[in-house]
């Protein structure tokens, strides 16, 4: 379910001080039932799920569009080393508190280019950068509503000048209508199939 921009920005997520100059994208809760200590577990699905069982492309549509996608980005040097982030832009690490940057990291991503910035207890960043775009992947962990607790995931974006606003409004409808809705399907479904495990720790 997609929620507004105050479901974010209403909480004290350690993101606030660090990102300002991002704007949010979108903010969708997760369909990840659980307890008040289970950010780990979630933050674990996304570094270490199968590469294609993660995929958010789940339709022939859904396969062509990506396609289509990374030959433009090989074509026009989105996607080179020299786009990202410690090149094009510097890491969103360089300027975390102190507390923040000796605490924990976090992991980097299996099946995605995002790298981790910080973890705490309830709030886990990644970040990714290309010629287009500086991403920021905030996934928080909040109370449920109804005595339990789930993920949230907030999408933050700087981009790159008018190729940057140009590329995210052309791309905006397709993540609506296909992107967003496999990736949380293939999200809840992960963790259905975590649950036994969860339960034994």
């Amino acid at each position: 379910m997609r929620l507004p921009n105050s479901a974010h920005t209403s909480r004290p997520w350690r993101i606030h001080e660090i990102a300002g100059d991002f704007r949010i994208d979108d903010v969708w809760a997760l369909p990840t039932p659980g307890g008040p200590d289970d950010l780990a577990w979630l933050v674990r699905q996304f570094a270490n799920g199968d590469p294609e069982a993660a995929s958010p492309v789940s339709s022939p549509v859904a396969s062509f569009l990506f396609a289509v996608r990374w030959k433009l980005g090989k074509l026009l040097g989105w996607d080179k080393d020299d786009s990202g982030v410690g090149a094009r832009v510097p890491t969103l690490r360089d300027r975390l508190p102190a507390d923040l940057r000796d605490g924990p990291r976090g992991p980097d991503t299996a099946s995605t280019p995002f790298t981790s910035v910080y973890q705490t207890h309830d709030e886990w960043v990644a970040e990714m950068g290309n010629r287009t775009v500086h991403a920021l992947m905030h996934i928080g962990w909040v109370p449920d509503g109804a005595g339990g607790y789930r993920g949230q995931m907030a999408v933050l974006v700087k981009p790159n000048g008018l190729l940057g606003v140009a590329y995210m409004a052309a791309i905006k409808p397709f993540r609506y209508l296909l992107v967003y809705p496999a990736l949380l399907r293939t999200i809840g479904r992960e963790w259905q199939a975590g649950a036994a495990e969860r339960s034994a720790a």
